[in-house]
């Protein structure tokens, strides 16, 4: 039997996300198609062949199973619903609203194919509140391509990957003494540092970090970040969920200002800290190891790259099962105008019980 999927994103940073799942749709010789609802006049997505330009191609498509690198996903449109995330749960808020945007409900999705124990665990807690979705641990496809690790090639001058949020306020990007000690870190020489922002983040914000490219500093514009995670010792990040991403390697993390003094991370809270940070984190402490290990247990505990491969079979497998055990989804009015008006398109008719073929 065929099937119809679309991968369904709003910005460039979710391509990565849905390329290992589109390669195993099509290994499996099946059919797939993107749709961006709000960054459509991206390079990396329009050079692919097989994107839909407008919700009426959408519709006129029908898929079968809706993979959405989103917080919400049009109620009209044909298919199991299906959240894959845009991110790890990334323990960035104060402990009161810690999760609480990563758990939300918001009433869309039939599946959640969840990354690990501490979000498959998150879900199961609002399970009872929400008896309309169902829930399978498949791990998280944009880090397939990381395994398996490979020893990476030590060299005299270790090299930093630098990496930010785009929240204002948890953004190193915008610090001014910060700049200034990576611009003196990089003209001394011993550290080779490899830079990515946030899409999201200002242009003249990025042409600030872009011109101390040099010898031994490269800004990369890119939201493919695994072959810059290869190359790096170390990470120097803010409360970006990049973070997580990279420890699933193993190498230690430095932080500036995190919002938690978490154990498996080096936080520093003055820029004169920065260098001194980095020094001990490029000893790779053994306490500090195994804080790492234990935490990407419970957040990622997948490390044969076949996650993608886990959450296809897991929508097929959900597409066929009986869900008279689901409840009809909420009527969620606001939110379903919302997505309408977001996409200039009006209608009445909603999947409101999960999709059966």
């Amino acid at each position: 039997m065929g099937y119809k999927f679309l991968i369904y994103i709003s910005y460039s940073y979710a391509i990565p996300i849905g390329n290992p799942l589109e390669q195993e749709i099509l290994k499996r010789g099946y059919e797939v198609k993107w749709f961006s609802d709000l960054d459509k006049n991206n390079p990396d997505l329009n050079l692919k062949e097989n994107v839909l330009n407008d919700i009426t191609e959408v519709i006129n498509y029908q898929p079968d199973i809706v993979l959405a690198a989103t917080d919400d996903v049009p109620d009209f449109i044909s298919g199991i619903k299906v959240q894959i995330f845009h991110g790890f749960l990334s323990f960035k808020r104060p402990e009161k609203n810690n999760g609480e945007a990563h758990f939300r409900i918001r009433g869309f999705f039939d599946l959640y194919c969840t990354q690990g124990p501490s979000s498959t665990n998150g879900f199961k807690l609002q399970q009872p509140k929400h008896p309309h979705f169902d829930i399978v641990e498949t791990g998280w496809s944009k880090v397939d391509p990381l395994f398996p690790i490979t020893e990476k090639n030590h060299s005299k001058t270790p090299t930093i990957l630098i990496a930010t949020t785009f929240t204002k306020r948890l953004s190193l990007a915008y610090n001014n003494d910060v700049f200034n000690e990576i611009k003196q870190l990089s003209r001394q020489g011993n550290y080779n540092f490899l830079m990515v922002m946030h899409p999201k983040l200002p242009e003249e914000l990025k042409l600030k970090w872009q011109s101390l490219n040099g010898e031994n500093f490269t800004f990369f514009d890119t939201t493919n970040l695994i072959p810059l995670f290869k190359k790096s010792d170390i990470m120097f990040a803010d409360t970006t969920s990049a973070i997580q991403e990279f420890l699933l390697q193993k190498k230690p993390v430095v932080t500036f200002n995190h919002t938690f003094n978490h154990n498996y991370l080096i936080n520093v809270t003055e820029t004169n800290a920065i260098e001194s940070a980095f020094k001990k984190a490029l000893t790779a402490p053994n306490s500090l190891i195994k804080n790492i290990e234990d935490f990407i247990n419970n957040l990622h505990p997948y490390f044969d790259g076949k996650s993608s491969e886990r959450v296809i079979t897991a929508t097929i497998d959900f597409l066929h099962k009986n869900k008279n055990h689901l409840k009809k989804k909420p009527l969620n009015l606001i939110r379903k105008y919302k997505i309408r008006k977001r996409l200039n398109y009006f209608t009445l008719k909603s999947y409101n019980s999960p999709f059966t073929k």
